[in-house]
């Protein structure tokens, strides 16, 4: 059985508890009753985060089975609309009407976006203020491939997500094919702080707010000149010194949810 490293919090501001554990790269965040529970993707980040938060907050370790999360998730887990665009699990019905409006089906896996986070919404309202046609779309960070897959159904010529973690390759490419119309999507494993990342026309990056300052370069060398660059996993209080690592680079959309911040830049011509 498959156990996800995780951290209960009690007693503690939620965004700030994040940006506390920002340098050991949580994964996601799952709000409960009177807690939160923040996932890793290993037990080694999950137990030094641990112990950075025992000085202010109650924090206790824990390893999450999947199968428990896939379980309560199909009780309580709803279909999340975002412009034209629904994420949906597999067992609800996203057979609309509509022909123009499109369903992505995202199987519910603790640690991987199922579209229903803020920074994932913000992603997918940014995708969908872009022309896409013929493009070529980097997916930094992919997880559950959800904003690849939502890439090439909007238009995309093609689309790589890359993550550094191989649960969420794996996860990605099961997404993959419970979505037949995406087409011309493909995952690899790949450390975007080791290795250079591959020439793209538009790049996403749902990543934290002290990764994107981190590798601001090695995504501003990912993209081609005019293209766009789609933000978002930092705070609001990370705002200012995210857009500072972008520098000279211009900011053509910007929005905020919950607390999130999702921008788009645009790289010179």
């Amino acid at each position: 059985m498959k156990h996800y490293p995780a951290i209960d919090v009690r007693g503690a501001d939620t965004d700030l508890t994040l940006a506390a554990v920002d340098e050991f790269a949580p994964t996601s965040v799952e709000e409960r009753d009177d807690s939160f529970r923040i996932f890793f993707s290993t037990p080694a980040a999950r137990d030094a985060a641990c112990a950075a938060l025992q000085a202010t907050c109650r924090a206790i370790s824990v390893d999450v089975p999947d199968e428990d999360w896939a379980r309560r998730s199909q009780d309580t887990l709803q279909p999340v609309t975002v412009g034209g665009i629904t994420v949906a699990p597999p067992w609800a019905d996203t057979h609309a009407g509509d022909s123009s409006h499109i369903s992505i089906v995202i199987q519910p896996s603790m640690g991987f976006g199922t579209g229903h986070h803020a920074t994932t919404r913000l992603c997918l309202e940014a995708l969908q203020r872009l022309d896409l046609h013929d493009a070529f779309v980097l997916d930094v960070g992919t997880g559950s491939g959800v904003l690849a897959i939502a890439a090439v159904r909007l238009g995309a010529a093609r689309a790589v997500g890359i993550d550094s973690d191989g649960d969420a390759i794996q996860s990605a490419n099961e997404n993959l094919a419970l979505n037949p119309d995406a087409r011309n999507v493909s995952f690899e494993i790949r450390d975007l702080t080791t290795r250079a990342l591959p020439f793209a026309s538009i790049v996403t990056a749902n990543l934290t707010g002290g990764l994107l300052v981190r590798a601001a370069a090695t995504l501003c060398a990912a993209l081609e000149r005019g293209g766009r660059l789609i933000a978002s996993g930092l705070l609001a209080h990370e705002r200012d010194e995210v857009v500072r690592a972008f520098a000279p680079w211009s900011i053509e959309w910007e929005r905020a949810d919950e607390n999130w911040v999702g921008l788009t830049f645009v790289s010179p011509p």
